[in-house]
């Protein structure tokens, strides 16, 4: 992995991120930024994501609301806050800065969760044509940032996504079928994904939406009954 140390504009980032490069830092505290390029990238593949049975029902049935870029800055804040289980985080007031600047151009998008006027969860990241590159997810209540990455899913698959990165393989990511890709791997198919032209959607129709869900359930039922005829 290498990483390098650059100050930056949310131009030069966006061209960073085209590249297959992403920023972090240190600390929260932190006034650097690292930029990365792993050997091996962790992907979710927008064919092959993984919606259990419990989760399809949680989807369907929650009193939790989903929400799309209505909340940025909230949104990443939360996701920069310590917490018990992570007292330090990555994302410093730089980062965050960046972010909520791409936001405002229509680069950034979030996925947000509230439990009626409180936000308990979601996810943020970046897209580029075809690609949605995810940065980070957060729960403050049960199944919050699943619930965000399952309507994450639906909607980058509706508005014709070719590509879902979430920087590092994780064993969380690796249940909703994320795998690692070898860096020349990843950059092809990079390459390819940025220069597709796709739509976000942050208010996609009720029905078009329930559809799509219930489409990445009945996929995933059929992958479960592949993998048991083996």
């Amino acid at each position: 992995m290498s990483a390098r140390f650059y100050t930056i504009d949310p131009e030069t980032l966006l061209r960073a991120y085209r590249l297959g490069f992403f920023p972090m830092a240190e600390t929260r505290d932190s006034t650097k930024l690292h930029f990365l390029d792993p050997e091996q990238r962790g992907v979710l593949p927008l064919d092959g994501f993984h919606l259990s049975r419990r989760l399809a029902r949680t989807a369907r049935l929650t009193a939790l609301r989903v929400t799309a870029d209505a909340d940025f800055p909230q949104l990443i804040g939360l996701c920069a806050q310590a917490r018990p289980e992570r007292p330090e985080t990555w994302i410093n007031r730089e980062i965050e800065r960046l972010f909520c600047a791409l936001a405002a151009m229509g680069h950034a998008h979030s996925i947000e969760v509230w439990d009626g006027t409180r936000l308990v969860g979601g996810l943020y990241g970046l897209a580029i044509g075809g690609a949605f590159f995810g940065e980070s997810m957060v729960s403050l209540v049960r199944d919050a940032s699943k619930l965000a990455l399952v309507h994450l899913v639906a909607r980058l698959r509706l508005g014709g996504f070719l590509l879902l990165d979430t920087q590092f393989l994780t064993s969380h990511l690796a249940r909703f079928g994320a795998l690692e890709l070898a860096r020349a791997a990843y950059r092809a198919r990079l390459a390819v994904a940025v220069e597709q032209p796709a739509r976000w959607l942050a208010a996609p129709s009720a029905l078009a939406l329930e559809a799509e869900i219930m489409t990445l359930r009945r996929l995933s039922q059929q992958r479960e009954r592949e993998m048991e005829r083996i």
